[in-house]
């Protein structure tokens, strides 16, 4: 593997050294229906007025003013202005509720919140909060509202501001009116912790692990220990009323059978698709991370040793778990990660865009982006062996069947960026970001293959905060100006 180079660091974004990257890496050669868009002509501001922020912080714009000066490209400059305080510009709900922060993170274009998505989309402006009282309370806000979501129920992925219902009120499940959809998820119960640690790192606030975080930690740790299936196959099922396979679960709503191995089911994927077998692993991966980080917090913060040893435990028996049963021997790329397994001895072998992914491992935490299992896997998902990674005239890159055939998400491509070594490799995928815009200034969801302008979601504020995320590391390494 090459070591990373200044690539970019010669006066302005090189369009020459970007189109070899392109050769490199990109091939010339139906999903869902999706928004067209033109070009646009100017780089003006796309955030909203200053009165019309949902939630203003003035580090976050003294920072994106910074880094605007050191990125030569106007394009991604204008991009970078657009997309990294749109969490903070559209979606973050913030007041005071009995005293203490609340703050309700709808994901976009769908009022609602997600436990992923929220963690994920507040996430790039902790390493700021130490500079700043109200952007730290507005991220302890979220942390407590979290905590009050788990509480609700564990097994949700999405929650309502309040009882008002939703349109999946008719899903075959133990629904409430706080609850958007009742997905069950790992990642969902792990990306609350992976802020939470980080905001402690970086602050060394601990007002929000309080008895009701350490509660939530309980009710995570009781729904891990559920979905193992050792003696029952516990108290989750789902269906729905759909012509959507990836909606509903098999078998009355249990979902596929799984052999109990020390693995936790995950009956959706992040992308909130249904599972074809239960343990998906690269959330149990991301399981073992957030449960070590809850334990350091425990036992650090409160005096509840006793839960961060159980913590400890299952991390230890989830991680001997996917050593046994989630490494598979491939014929052409030799020891992977599967994405999803049954303990019977069937697996899956692709991966799917969402986050966490196996591409991902490295940016959650939960592996070293040299290990030899993670750099096999990785050449394998960047593949033609993955049946969701496509080439076409715009861009190659990851999907997965939550769109369908063709799309690709630039989330899949922000993270090939994240954790590459490689200096073409990165070139390649920013050239591609940059140019798959759809002429709007943001990311999206996912587009075409061979036509960025055909793209889905215009709003998804958790893919423009990742964007952002990427392009401050790339400045701050030097290797973006």
């Amino acid at each position: 593997m090459t070591t990373r180079r200044n690539f970019l660091k010669s006066g302005a974004f090189s369009l020459a050294g970007l189109m070899a990257g392109q050769q490199v890496y990109a091939a010339s050669g139906a999903g869902t229906p999706a928004t067209k868009a033109g070009r646009s002509d100017s780089f003006v501001t796309k955030r909203p007025a200053p009165e019309a922020r949902k939630f203003v912080s003035k580090i976050v714009d003294e920072t994106i003013a910074g880094y605007k000066k050191r990125i030569k490209d106007p394009k991604l400059a204008w991009m970078f202005e657009n997309c990294y305080p749109n969490t903070l510009d559209t979606t973050c709900e913030y007041r005071l509720k009995n005293g203490r922060p609340d703050t309700f993170v709808i994901t976009g274009d769908i009022h609602a919140m997600w436990l992923r998505d929220s963690s994920a989309q507040v996430y790039p402006y902790v390493a700021l909060a130490r500079r700043e009282k109200a952007l730290q309370m507005m991220l302890a806000g979220v942390i407590n509202r979290q905590t009050e979501c788990i509480l609700t129920d564990p097994y949700a992925n999405a929650f309502n501001d309040g009882p008002t219902g939703s349109e999946w009120e008719s899903d075959h499940t133990a629904m409430k009116k706080e609850l958007h959809e009742r997905k069950w998820e790992i990642d969902s119960l792990c990306y609350p912790i992976r802020l939470a640690y980080h905001y402690w790192k970086e602050t060394g606030d601990t007002s929000v692990f309080d008895d009701r975080w350490t509660a939530a930690i309980e009710n995570i740790l009781k729904t891990f220990r559920e979905q193992q299936r050792k003696d029952n196959p516990g108290p989750y099922t789902f269906t729905r009323t759909t012509n959507r396979q990836g909606d509903t679960l098999l078998n009355d709503g249990w979902g596929s059978p799984v052999k109990p191995v020390g693995l936790i089911v995950s009956c959706f994927r992040p992308s909130d698709d249904a599972s074809l077998f239960g343990f998906l692993i690269p959330s149990n991966l991301f399981a073992v991370t957030s449960l070590r980080q809850a334990a350091e917090i425990i036992r650090k913060v409160t005096d509840k040793s006793g839960l961060a040893g159980r913590c400890e435990a299952l991390a230890d028996e989830v991680e001997a778990a996917i050593n046994q049963y989630g490494i598979i021997e491939h014929p052409r790329f030799g020891r992977v990660y599967a994405y999803e397994a049954d303990g019977f001895g069937n697996y899956v072998c692709m991966d799917d865009a969402n986050v966490p992914s196996l591409l991902a491992l490295p940016f959650l935490g939960c592996v070293d982006a040299g290990d030899p299992v993670y750099q096999h896997t990785r050449r394998l998902v960047l593949s033609p062996s993955n049946p969701y990674f496509f080439k076409g005239k715009a861009a190659e890159g990851i999907g997965g069947p939550h769109i369908g055939f063709d799309y690709i998400w630039p989330m899949s491509l922000i993270m090939r960026a994240a954790t590459s070594a490689d200096s073409d490799e990165i070139r390649y995928c920013i050239q591609t970001l940059r140019d798959t815009d759809g002429g709007t200034g943001f990311m999206h969801e996912s587009f075409h293959k061979d036509d960025a302008s055909r793209f889905t979601r215009k709003w998804f504020a958790w893919a423009n905060t990742l964007f952002g995320e990427l392009i401050l590391k790339l400045v701050d390494q030097g290797e973006l100006g």
